[in-house]
Parts: C-alpha cells; structure tokens; sequence
C-alpha cells in the first residue's frame, strides 16, 4: 500500500508516525508551548531526529469546550511555521485544519497533505484544494458541527456509524476529483464517541480496516481523555503509557499511519511490533 500526496509517494509497508505539533494557545496537551516559530521549528527538529515521517501542524484546537477562531488568525499561526519546518527541518508537513482557505494558503507555503476532521462535512471546498493541488487528504469520521461534535449523543452502533460516514467523505472526495491514491482516513478516536467506544474501535479495527482496504488508516489516540479516565482521570501529561499501548494495538490491528505526541518512544514500540509481527 502507499500513499500519494502533492510531492512524495509514501510507502505504507512500516507504519509512519505523523508528529503532533500544536501552535495554539489552547490545546488539551500542549497548548502554549510552542507559541513562537521559533519554538515550533525546534520541536519540529526533536521529531525529525527521534524518526517522524511526517509533521501535522494545527492552528485551531479541537479539544471539548474550544472555540473556533478566524481564518486570518489561523493562518498567521500556521503559515509561517510551515515554511520554516519546510525549509529549515525538511520534513513532509500536513495541516490539520478544517477549512479550505486554510489549507490553500498551507499548501502554497510548502504543506503537501491536509488533515480534515470534518471529512469534507462542514467545507466541501477543503477537497478542490487537494485535487487541485495533488494534496494528501486525510479524511477523518466525526459528528455534529465544530461546536457540538464532542456533545453528541453516542450511536448505538459506531462501527456502522463510522463505517457509513467514511464511505460518504469517500464518494465525495472522488467526486471532486481527488485520486483514491491521495485519501488515508481517520476513524476519529475521541470525537463523538464514548471512552467504550474509543476501545472498542481500536480493539477492533481489524474490521475496519477490511472495510477500507484500499486506503491508509490512521489512529490518533495519543494523551487523550478516555485514556486518562481509564487510569482515573490522569492529566495528558501522564498518559505515555496509555498512548503507547494504543499505538502498538493500532499498529498490530493494521493501521498504517500513527499520530502522536511522543515520536521517539512510539516508534521503538511500534518497529517491535512490526518485527513480532514478521515472526507469526
């Protein structure tokens, strides 16, 4: 399997690990941390040496409670980081953002995938960007709008649920003329779904993958708050170990693409994983 974005072919055969990296004040882990290009460049150098594939920039937090902010601000957050991480640290770079504006003007500074929560839900225009410039597209499951997403009464059934919604983000990026060598998707761990329902997605996503087996799927569990409340609501900055094992059970499970906070230790456990797995 691999994974065509706007500059590179990626193989999907060894699992890549996209690298988290938050310029928000706000965010539920890192939020002000990296607050300067300054800063960001150098995390972004820490996750280039520890082994990432791939850098996931974001100007907007998603976490529960947050609150959406303007397309100029979300821009003057990303666009500079992103052309320094192009220029100076050299890694791929995607950009988490959920609308199109966004993503164009990402894209032009030097991003060669767009990472869509909304799975083209809230702007269908996020998907002319990507066939328009060859963009990697990751298209991830959700419910409710930006502001209700993490309000949402749980489905019943959230792998029909899931299931259902990707098949539609699907149809509809194709139908915009964007390449199915071009699509990975995100089963949206902790949006919209119970703590039970997180693990059963990732205890079972073998199924889901047989689902989209065409397509790179991706996890992104790292120091969320089911993890927490699995060890009585530890803080984010506590959840290594939890993360580490949803990573590893991700990978083992087939997804293809991991997104994490901690590069250096989820890549020694997953090549594990990967070397254990070659010995069945």
């Amino acid at each position: 399997m691999y994974w065509k974005t706007s500059k590179r072919t990626f193989s999907c055969e060894n699992a890549l690990v996209m690298g988290i990296l938050n310029v928000t004040p706000d965010s539920f882990s890192d939020g002000g941390s990296l607050a300067s290009v300054e800063a960001a460049v150098k995390r972004a150098g820490e996750m280039s040496r520890e082994g990432a594939d791939i850098i996931d920039v974001g100007g907007e937090s998603t976490r529960p409670g947050s609150v959406r902010v303007s397309e100029a601000e979300e821009i003057a957050r990303v666009v500079p980081v992103i052309e320094a991480i192009v220029k100076v640290v050299g890694l791929p770079v995607s950009i988490d953002t959920s609308k199109a504006t966004v993503a164009k003007e990402a894209i032009a500074a030097g991003a060669e995938i767009i990472n869509d929560i909304s799975g083209l839900r809230w702007e269908p225009e996020i998907g002319n960007v990507a066939a328009e410039t060859g963009a990697g597209l990751v298209l991830m499951h959700s419910r409710g709008e930006f502001e209700s997403m993490h309000s949402q009464e749980p489905v019943e059934d959230i792998f029909s649920d899931v299931e259902q919604d990707l098949h539609r983000a699907i149809k509809s990026a194709i139908g915009l003329g964007i390449r199915p060598e071009q699509i990975a998707l995100d089963i949206g761990i902790g949006f919209g779904k119970t703590p039970v329902q997180n693990l059963e997605l990732i205890a079972n996503l073998d199924r889901l993958v047989g689902e989209f087996a065409a397509f790179p799927i991706l996890i992104g569990a790292s120091r969320k708050s089911f993890i927490g409340k699995t060890f009585g609501d530890v803080p984010a900055n506590e959840r290594l170990g939890g993360s580490l094992a949803c990573a590893v059970l991700a990978v083992w499970n087939g997804a293809q693409i991991v997104r994490v906070h901690d590069v250096r230790e989820t890549i020694q456990a997953i090549r594990v994983v990967e070397a254990v797995k070659e010995e069945q």
